[in-house]
């Protein structure tokens, strides 16, 4: 009797499923949906895309044929299932090609204990609506919209392994999977299966390595069939009992069949195996060692005893790397995530000694290894890997372009040629990128403050159809990206309402990943968009609470910022806030950051100094965080009616008796004496005992602390706009990291708290670096025609 099963995919977002994979050409692949997290709700326009695959499976039952249940062969089909949805960044199973799938599989059956080993045959007919259908890549997953163009699907196995293609030399010391074998047939499959039954122990290791090569050739559809046979068991059993006496070349071979047939990566003979490499790491030849690591990546296992006995090997043996073997040790210990420092360190001696020959795809390689283990390349190798890619950037694929971008990010290097180059092609680009790689080109814009409208503007014009298609990590960097660069662009509306929907329809991802909320919120906030109810969540001490349980970062600071906007820019916010105690700690951590970063500042230390010779002492001006979740600190003045300066701070303490005598005795102020001040008792000997004082001072319950403490939360949001009469001036020494590169455009976080600040009534004053840090160098005349002019006449 035949038994039919019928499988089929519907177009439902909640459902968790996976196609089969084909490769198109140029390295691309249709887009597909995805699985996405479990509350979304599908929309009509994703109802109304074409049809998903459906499969029919047909399983027969010739008369006198038995049909065996096989757990075993089921988990190994849905261990393929799942091997596609590894989490970027995390260590797991490499992708299954599945595509030489034909119309009729056999299965060997799994002989009952009781009786003879045997071996029948079942026949599994798999008949496809759709001749070949992609299986999409979690990472990069785009809207599959007939009127949209291809976009290019990034593989988080295949896309990083492009280089091994690009030299010949490669081929001695890594996996080539699409290497030619010569095919097994199923009935040459049972009878090595039969033999082993049958000879067992008598089995040399030269013979067992032959075997599992040759079962390996076996069609792929076998290949899950093969995993839970019992007599494939039996060879496994018997490779490990003799896996000392095998030969290198041997346990070489038997990796790749084990990457052949798909073993999975949590097999508990794979255990044993690493530790036979491990005893035999200095017997071996770095083409040798190369082939092992890598063999392990494609089994997607992470290995970190055999890395750590290599890597000790190549700190002897460093010097005698190839060109080639450099690059796949790099791609190697980048997929890691673990090197040594000292190790790092000479094989970045040895990608400056090969840099010239290194091709596009290679130095894309490099820049993604170092990445990955946060190992920074030295700004004079990244000038060097700029310049060698501004003179071919169009021939540069966009997964090397984003890999060296993401090392530009991290080593802060500002490559202007690169740069500009990279805003002429990234244009025509993005559309056809998936979206994570338009994620990490906007993060790269954002962390080297690099503005240009034509990047931004196409990536917000790009993402909005394919929003759905962005994991919560994406959402919250290309936000925050938007936020810190403080660009509109000119679909802001569609733009981010496409994404406050999205956040919403993501909330059960979000929750997993708290920290992305709070990057996503914080970026809108620069953008003066505030979505209460995310707010009231975000802020509700059920999700504060899990933020911190589930987090690796510390958010302490991101929740006071966030509560504190709150406070100053939403007024008639009735949700939830954060507690007393997170904002004091908040205050405390970002006055002491703050603090240190101003104090540490020569043109900011001679600001104030000349400023309180201005005024009339310390009485007279504060330096303190008037918005201390806004994370920096300013220089607060206060002015009467007749713009005469008010001693409101009581609790300064006097730096000097002749600062006192000035005051009080009314002393000309001249050149001469102001250099006797200067160059006399040392001013930042009175600012480190001052400071010394505040560190000991508790918070004062009426406000703030004396001389530059953090102020009371409680007095945060409830500051109010100046007396009658009084000015309030913020006076704000700024520098080149505020603004946007080459350009006085001011980036989010800074436009957000001038934005609070003039709410509250303070007149913003600036010193920009670009008029005062010139003037330090100057006469003390000048610096103070400068600083008198900016003080007494902004407010006019």
């Amino acid at each position: 009797m035949a038994t039919v099963i019928i499988c089929r995919r519907f177009p439902s977002r909640i459902c968790t499923t996976s196609t089969f994979s084909t490769t198109a050409k140029n390295q691309t692949r249709k887009k597909w949906p995805t699985q996405t997290p479990q509350g979304c709700v599908q929309s009509p326009e994703e109802i109304s895309i074409k049809p998903k695959a459906a499969a029919t499976f047909k399983l027969l039952n010739p008369p006198g044929s038995r049909v065996l249940y096989s757990p075993l062969a089921c988990n190994s089909t849905k261990r393929v299932a799942r091997g596609s949805s590894t989490r970027h960044g995390e260590q797991g199973p490499p992708e299954k090609d599945t595509t030489n799938v034909t119309e009729k599989q056999n299965i060997y059956c799994i002989p009952s204990s009781q009786g003879t080993p045997g071996t029948r045959n079942a026949f599994l007919d798999l008949e496809t609506r759709e001749t070949s259908v992609p299986r999409p890549c979690v990472d990069e997953v785009m809207k599959d919209d007939v009127q949209e163009a291809d976009v290019e699907i990034f593989n988080t196995f295949e896309d990083p392994r492009v280089f091994l293609k690009l030299r010949p030399e490669y081929q001695h010391h890594s996996y080539n999977k699409s290497e030619a074998w010569q095919a097994l047939s199923i009935e040459e499959g049972e009878l090595i299966l039969h033999k082993v039954t049958v000879l067992q122990s008598n089995l040399q290791p030269r013979t067992i390595a032959d075997y599992f090569d040759k079962l390996s050739s076996l069609p792929m559809e076998q290949h899950s069939v093969l995993l839970s046979n019992i007599k494939f068991t039996m060879l496994c059993q018997l490779s490990l009992n003799k896996i000392q006496l095998f030969e290198a070349s041997d346990l070489i071979d038997i990796l790749k069949a084990f990457v052949r047939l798909g073993i999975p990566y949590t097999h508990p003979m794979l255990p044993v195996y690493e530790g036979e490499f491990c005893r035999r790491v200095w017997g071996m030849n770095l083409d040798e060692l190369l082939l092992v690591a890598d063999l392990w990546r494609c089994l997607g296992r992470s290995v970190p005893g055999f890395l750590k006995i290599f890597f000790s090997y190549l700190n002897l043996h460093w010097k005698g790397l190839s060109l080639s073997q450099l690059v796949h040790l790099i791609y190697i210990i980048g997929e890691g995530r673990q090197v040594p420092q000292d190790l790092i360190q000479k094989l970045e001696s040895l990608v400056l000694k090969y840099l010239d020959l290194l091709n596009l795809e290679e130095a894309g390689t490099v820049c993604l290894g170092f990445f990955k283990t946060s190992s920074s390349l030295s700004e004079y190798v990244m000038r060097k890997i700029g310049d060698k890619v501004c003179a071919q950037m169009q021939h540069l694929s966009n997964y090397a372009l984003v890999n060296i971008l993401k090392m530009f990010r991290f080593t802060h290097v500002d490559h202007i040629d690169f740069m500009k180059q990279f805003g002429q092609i990234a244009p025509q680009r993005i559309p056809s990128m998936g979206v994570q790689g338009v994620m990490h080109l906007t993060l790269a814009c954002s962390a080297l403050r690099y503005l240009d409208e034509r990047v931004m503007n196409a990536v917000a014009a790009s993402l909005p159809p394919r929003v759905a298609y962005c994991r919560s990590k994406d959402v919250a960097k290309i936000l925050w990206s938007f936020g810190t660069l403080n660009y509109e662009p000119p679909n802001a509306e569609n733009f981010y309402s496409s994404f406050i929907e999205e956040i919403h329809r993501k909330m059960p991802e979000f929750s997993k990943f708290p920290d992305h909320l709070f990057t996503s919120l914080l970026g809108l906030a620069f953008a003066e968009r505030f979505p209460l109810d995310l707010l009231d969540f975000a802020l509700s001490p059920a999700f504060v609470r899990l933020s911190q349980e589930r987090s690796k970062f510390e958010l302490t600071k991101e929740l006071y910022t966030l509560d504190g906007t709150i406070g100053i820019e939403c007024p008639d916010y009735k949700g939830n806030r954060l507690n007393g105690e997170l904002q004091r700690e908040g205050a405390v951590m970002l006055w002491n950051l703050a603090r240190q970063d101003m104090t540490s500042k020569p043109e900011f230390l001679e600001a104030l100094f000349l400023l309180q010779t201005i005024l009339g002492g310390p009485q007279y001006i504060k330096h303190h965080m008037i918005l201390p979740h806004t994370r920096s600190s300013d220089l607060e003045v206060q002015l009467d009616v007749n713009n005469k300066p008010l001693p409101f701070n009581q609790e300064a303490i006097p730096t000097d008796m002749t600062t006192s005598h000035l005051k009080h005795m009314g002393v000309s102020l001249t050149d001469d004496l102001l250099t006797r001040l200067l160059k006399g008792r040392s001013s930042t000997h009175h600012q480190a005992e001052s400071e010394d004082r505040v560190e000991k001072r508790p918070l004062s319950p009426g406000g703030f602390l004396s001389r530059g403490g953090p102020p009371e939360v409680a007095t945060l949001c409830s500051l109010t706009g100046p007396q009658a009469g009084v000015s309030k001036l913020a006076i704000q020494v700024t520098n080149r990291n505020q603004y946007c590169f080459g350009s006085r455009h001011l980036l989010g976080l800074h436009s957000m708290k001038r934005r609070q600040l003039r709410r509250l009534g303070y007149i913003v004053v600036e010193l920009a670096f670009w008029e005062w840090f010139p003037l330090v160098k100057r006469t003390r005349s000048e610096k103070l025609s400068y600083l008198h002019e900016k003080v007494f006449n902004s407010g006019f």
